[in-house]
Parts: structure tokens; C-alpha cells; sequence
């Protein structure tokens, strides 16, 4: 095996094992302090290897270094995140199924937990692979350690071979992007960089410059409670018009009935009780236009619950997340070009496909930061039977390191 496949693969062994699971509406920044200890290992690990400028910006919890330049030319960044999604456990215990058959995996005999290949055909690209598993009980955290194992080793590659050239690189390490962070607390002044590429998404050898526009929605709902027995034309039951206001929205378009650039409405969760409920949803389209129009049917079924109901019976607030990349990304063409022409270089067919999330990048591009998304070679992330290809990782690195020879040329 290569130096540079032993290097991922421990890195990925490593990290997985640190929960830095964030948390969804936890009003503190970073969500979890949790992560906080992965930042804690970067920065030691940078230090180690030579970069300068390594700075960890605790209360933040955005790891920055800088590797410095050998060759003239034009400097760029690498942002990855460093939390793991809340939608599973986040203590993992990682291992290795290396030459994978193409069979079912095992994860774990004592509770009978099996990845069966025929649930998951995506499985079978990887056969004679070795993949990074967990034992069916957490999320592995591929999203997004795979791209920050890549990214570090990919450091240490050019701090231990100064015959490959390459121009001043930024790297930073983000929290809560799962959780619609989106590295808002990035310093861009410190960073120092006029362009970047995120590390995030699936599979390996797909690049993004495309996301949609989003949007979280909260909708607050105040009843009126009474004795049963005297309810008659008084009580206005909240969970009742909560059920009115999600049956009115549209039955397709949800995102288990839409794919490719089809958008969405998602409700994530519903707490109700008789005198007050709250829905939180997402809004997501990739038109501009079309996404105007899914917040002003979200206004619309509001006001007409305040119609029905009373003035005051339903609150709605819009919180802007991020906006398509493509309109900043349109015109800075050569970020695209060159990654293109780097997964080229490396073997690769480069495919761009909408990405039907966000990304770190999506909203730095829009505070002037344009950022391109690589994959990071993960799949079925946010859940159980998430793992890495350790060769998808490998692969990354050499696309970076061929980056960056192009960004000398």
C-alpha cells in the first residue's frame, strides 16, 4: 500500500473515533463542545507538521493554517467540516473490511446487524476495495473526516516533498455545518484567500457548483384550551392546525417523492399540545424564482390560518440559510476549470451534478469567498451504514495535490 493510502486510513480510523456530533437548535456556538476536541487534535497535528500560521480559534471552533509556497502562483483554500450530523449516535467504533467480496457486511453479529448488498447497490463500485465501516450502532462521520483525512494528508504531503510545486494554500476546519452553521464564523480576513474549495458530498469524482436555495421555516401556533366537556365554539386546538397547515402542503413535493433540480418543501419536526404547537421546516429550490414562491405559499397558508382562526394564530419566520452558488460561482469560471482538469489529471471522469444539500461553500461564496465543492468520497452518510472507501481518500489527495500544481501553471 502507498504511504499516502496508510496515511488516510489512519487519519479516518482516528477521527471517526472523536464524537463531534452538533446539535439541532442548542442556541450555543459551537452546538456541542464536543467538537472542540477534534479542533484541539488538528491544530497539534498542523503544528507537527510544519505549517505556519496554525491558530485555533476556540470560542469560534475554526482550526486555520497555512501552507506555505514553493512555486509562484495564484493561492487558494481547502474548508472541511469538522462536526458529524445528529442524525444518528456519534461515538464511533470504525474498522476495516478490506478486498470487499461484494457480499452482505456483517457489522455487528451480536445485535445482527447486516448491510445487505441488496439494499445498498452503491456497494457494489467498491468490490476488491477496503472500506471503513462501523459496527451498525453509529454514523461514521465520514461526513466530513473523510475530506479532513484527505486534506491533512495532503498537507503533509507537500510540507514533506518541496519538489512538488504548489502556491500558498488556506485550510480550515469548521463546526455545525450540519446543522446550518455553514462557517459563518470563518475569519476571511485570517483565512486570507481570494478563492477556496469545500470538501463535502458523496461519492467519489463528482464536483458541485450548483446548490439550491434554502431557507428554515418556523411555524408557531397558539390554541385555546377548555375543559372538553364545554369545548364547543371555544377551544381552537392547536394540534388540529398544525395538521391543517402540513396537509396543505403539497403531497409531491417532499423529499422522498422529488430528485435531480425538483425542490422541496420538508418538515422536520412538530411539537405539539392543545394550546400551542411549533413546526420546523426547510424550503429548498434551485430556481431562484420557484423558491421566492414556495416562502410566499408559506405566508399565504399562515395568513389564511389567521383568517380562519383569529389574527395572531399562526407565526411564521423565514431565516435565510444560503442561495445558489452558481450565481457567484459564473464568474470566477477558472475555480470550475481547474478542478475539473484536476480529477481529469487524476484519472477520473469529472461529473458536476446539483448538489440537493448545502455546502460550507454555498454561503461563503456569497460573503465573497467563491467555493467550488469536491466530494469527499463517503456514502450513505447520516446514518448506520455509512462508510469509506479508504482508495476513494487516496484519490482525493492526488486531485488536491494536482490542484495545486495548477494553480503554479
Amino acid at each position: 500500500m502507498s504511504p499516502i493510502y496508510e496515511a488516510v486510513k489512519e487519519r479516518m480510523l482516528r477521527y471517526a473515533r472523536i464524537n463531534t456530533r452538533s446539535e439541532r437548535y442548542a442556541g450555543v456556538w459551537p452546538t456541542s463542545a464536543c467538537q472542540r476536541d477534534l479542533g484541539h487534535m488538528l491544530q497539534m497535528e498542523l503544528e507537527g507538521l510544519g505549517l505556519q500560521d496554525v491558530f485555533f480559534d476556540e470560542p469560534n471552533c475554526v482550526v486555520y493554517a497555512k501552507i506555505p509556497e514553493n512555486a509562484p502562483g495564484t493561492a487558494f483554500g481547502l474548508i472541511a467540516h469538522m462536526d458529524t450530523a445528529p442524525d444518528a449516535p456519534g461515538s464511533c467504533s470504525p474498522w476495516v473490511l478490506e478486498n470487499y467480496d461484494g457480499g452482505d457486511i456483517v457489522l455487528n453479529e451480536a445485535e445482527g446487524i447486516v448491510m445487505r448488498a441488496a439494499d445498498y447497490p452503491n456497494l457494489k463500485p467498491y468490490i476488491g476495495q477496503d472500506l471503513i465501516l462501523t459496527d451498525g450502532t453509529t454514523l461514521l462521520g465520514g461526513d466530513d473526516k473523510a475530506s479532513i483525512a484527505a486534506i491533512m494528508t495532503f498537507a503533509e504531503q507537500l510540507m514533506q516533498h518541496p519538489e512538488l510545486p504548489h502556491p500558498e494554500i488556506a485550510l480550515a476546519f469548521t463546526p455545525d455545518e450540519e446543522v446550518g452553521g455553514l462557517a459563518h464564523t470563518l475569519d476571511l480576513e485570517r483565512f486570507g484567500v481570494q478563492t477556496a474549495y469545500t470538501l463535502d458530498g458523496d461519492h467519489l469524482g463528482y464536483y458541485e457548483d450548483e446548490t439550491f436555495n434554502a431557507s428554515a421555516a418556523k411555524v408557531e401556533i397558539k390554541g385555546v384550551s377548555v375543559h372538553t366537556g364545554t369545548a364547543k365554539g371555544i377551544m381552537k386546538n392547536a394540534v388540529d392546525i398544525a395538521a391543517q397547515f402540513m396537509a396543505a402542503l403539497p403531497a409531491r413535493e417532499k423529499p422522498q417523492y422529488t430528485d435531480g433540480v425538483q425542490g422541496f418543501f420538508h418538515v422536520l419536526s412538530c411539537e405539539a399540545s392543545c394550546e400551542y404547537a411549533v413546526l420546523q421546516l426547510i424550503i429548498r429550490d434551485f430556481d431562484a424564482k420557484s423558491f421566492r414562491l414556495r416562502e410566499l405559499f408559506l405566508k399565504e397558508l399562515a395568513e389564511g390560518l389567521n383568517r380562519q382562526y383569529g389574527e395572531g394564530t399562526a407565526k411564521l419566520t423565514l431565516t435565510p440559510q444560503y442561495r445558489n452558488m452558481k450565481e457567484v460561482l459564473k464568474e470566477v469560471p477558472f475555480t470550475v476549470e481547474k478542478l475539473r482538469q484536476a480529477i481529469e489529471d487524476s484519472g477520473l471522469t469529472p461529473v458536476c451534478e446539483p448538489f440537493r444539500g448545502g455546502t460550507d461553500g454555498a454561503a461563503l461564496s456569497f460573503r465573497g469567498l467563491p467555493c467550488p465543492n469536491l466530494s469527499a468520497g463517503y456514502e450513505n452518510a447520516h446514518g448506520r451504514f455509512e462508510y469509506v472507501p479508504i482508495q476513494s481518500m487516496e484519490k482525493n489527495v492526488e486531485i488536491l495535490l494536482r490542484l495545486a500544481a495548477l494553480y503554479t501553471e
